[in-house]
């Protein structure tokens, strides 16, 4: 067990039912790392960062449990240790970034489109519900889906739903053997590699790029790497670029314009929109500095059966959801929320 360990649900559950009686709003806050995105919520700030430490770790059952505010660098030291990984990459650098905040926001590093996302992930949760009950859904086990897809719901929530107190996530062992290599190739020729790629046995586990060049990861056993490496070519880098691709410390996202990430269908061509862009996951996810007006970034993502979230102040940073989809999210937070008083407004000022 790590040295920060503390069981702090029963004081999390009564702050809740405390703020129920009363009908005050709560602002869920663990490290704050991602505070920046979604609209701004009034109400009293529920720290979860005391309720921390990993409940259970077993490495050969390729799962681990902990508590919602355990520091995502505490737990991928433990998983690290045991030559073991959190495959969905979630971002993070010295940020104070938690396990709750992880599956609240939902956002996946460049491992996403082989290896999954968040929610792919979670196996189960306990979730403290906006009815004052703490609830248990899913398990610790992959075959068990009693509450799975409730347990699932709360990735990208954004703590909507209810106060996430404890997770249990899926793991991965770390690849054996892995290289980096960058290719030079404008936009176009490197969608239509990828798309290339993508129907053959190439271990690439991350692709990105930057205007100019295409850099690839290649993971996996030792001979596929090596056959791979060999056969695209390219020149070597530095593996730390990822890491600051996943926590948006490039030269890139220095540029003071606002910054869209937009979320497209494999394949994608390439967007005609004014500013910037940084191709992720290959092609998949697109990063874009730009002042465009948001209706322009969003008509065109939307052509494309994609969608775009505003990562600079914006009154409407997610996408807005059509109709019947609204309707459908306000009836499940009414549901698990009756009272709204979790997270109000922080996704859409409607839920």
């Amino acid at each position: 067990m790590p040295a920060h360990n503390n069981d702090a649900s029963q004081a999390l559950l009564e702050q809740v039912n405390q703020a129920r009686a009363t009908g005050t709003p709560l602002q869920i806050r663990g490290g704050a790392s991602k505070a920046f995105l979604g609209r701004p919520v009034a109400g009293v700030t529920l720290d979860t960062r005391d309720h921390r430490g990993i409940v259970n770790y077993d490495p050969t059952e390729l799962v681990i449990t902990a508590r919602a505010g355990t520091p995502l660098g505490e737990l991928s030291a433990a998983l690290e240790a045991a030559g073991q990984m959190l495959a969905c990459e979630p971002p993070h650098s010295d940020d104070g970034a938690t396990l709750g905040g992880m599956v609240a926001a939902g956002l996946s590093g460049p491992r996403r489109p082989w290896a999954g996302s968040v929610r792919d992930y979670v196996l189960g949760t306990r979730v403290i519900s906006g009815l004052g009950v703490h609830l248990r859904f899913g398990g610790e086990v992959m075959k068990n889906v009693a509450g799975y897809d409730l347990s699932r719901l709360m990735a990208g929530s954004f703590g909507c739903l209810g106060l996430i107190t404890e997770v249990s996530l899926k793991v991965l062992p770390k690849p054996r053997c892995e290289a980096h290599i960058a290719l030079h190739l404008d936009p176009q020729q490197a969608l239509l590699k990828l798309a290339q790629w993508g129907q053959q046995p190439i271990p690439i586990s991350a692709a990105c790029h930057d205007g100019t060049v295409l850099r690839l990861r290649l993971e996996g056993g030792e001979g596929s790497v090596k056959a791979a490496r060999e056969r695209l070519g390219g020149e070597h880098f530095q593996a730390s670029w990822w890491q600051d691709l996943n926590n948006r410390r490039l030269a890139f996202f220095a540029d003071p314009r606002p910054l869209w990430r937009l979320s497209l269908p494999n394949n994608s061509p390439a967007l005609e929109l004014p500013g910037a862009q940084l191709l992720d996951w290959a092609g998949a996810q697109r990063w874009l500095k730009s002042e465009a007006r948001a209706e322009t970034i969003r008509a065109a993502v939307s052509r494309l059966g994609g969608h775009a979230t505003c990562y600079s102040a914006s009154d409407s940073p997610f996408q807005p959801l059509p109709g019947a989809l609204l309707r459908y999210h306000q009836q499940l937070k009414q549901r698990l929320d009756p009272q709204g008083i979790f997270n109000p407004g922080r996704m859409y000022a409607q839920v």
